[in-house]
């Protein structure tokens, strides 16, 4: 299944939510052009160098893995750099490189890869239009500009970067217009997509959201392989 939508919106949380309550693997899409991004920085691969930064994309491996604790590990060329791609100069590259025609290409080659082990919770900005098109359930979530901002200074000032909330907020409209102006696999909602707006729901409640949608919907022949909604809370 896939989960769409802008920066903020809080699709990383869902995602990574419902993949441990399904018993699938979280395919983060964002962490793998973080960690492209993390190696362009790494090898002095300015974002204007489209070319090499293609090449870098075709030969770089980059692997999810969970761990035994359930923790989304990311492996660029076999090393994990989970801890290293959370910053705001990588996340700034990561947008910047994830606009180039070649880039995206054989980063969707990957992620189909890392797809066909089955049972995904794949989250981005084109899982349902481009790199998933088939999914069986697709959202795209959405929420306002200002909670949206107000999330992503959080997140910065945890990891340690204390910004001006005028300042993330410009930040997000730039990523805002960059995703959904660029030429190669805009961001916009798949066909079919159910809209989940998350700017009142809490995290419960919109993993609550999520799951109820999909245990209404779950037309035999299109459920994965072993595909078992656990009971608990949410």
């Amino acid at each position: 299944m896939t989960l769409d939508g802008p920066a903020g919106c809080g699709k990383s949380t869902a995602a990574s939510s419902l993949a441990k309550r399904l018993g699938f693997l979280y395919l983060d899409t964002g962490a793998m052009y973080r960690a492209l991004a993390l190696k362009s920085l790494r090898l002095k691969i300015g974002p204007m160098q489209e070319r090499r930064l293609g090449q870098t994309a075709r030969t770089t491996n980059i692997d999810l893995k969970i761990d035994p604790g359930r923790v989304l590990r990311v492996l660029l060329d076999g090393r994990d750099v989970m801890a290293k791609i959370r910053t705001a100069e990588v996340a700034e590259r990561a947008s910047e490189i994830a606009t180039i025609a070649a880039v995206r290409r054989a980063m969707v080659r990957q992620q189909r890869r890392i797809g066909r082990r089955g049972r995904v919770v794949a989250e981005g900005r084109d899982t349902g239009t481009v790199v998933f098109p088939d999914a069986p359930w697709k959202f795209f979530m959405t929420a306002s500009l200002k909670v949206r901002a107000e999330r992503r200074r959080r997140d910065l000032s945890k990891a340690g970067h204390e910004l001006r909330q005028e300042t993330v907020i410009e930040q997000v409209r730039q990523r805002d217009l960059r995703d959904r102006t660029r030429a190669h696999s805009p961001l916009r909602p798949a066909a079919g997509a159910v809209r989940v707006d998350t700017s009142r729901r809490t995290k419960g409640q919109t993993l609550k959201t999520l799951l109820s949608y999909i245990k209404r919907h779950s037309v035999k022949a299109q459920v994965p392989p072993r595909v078992k909604i656990k009971k608990g809370k949410r």
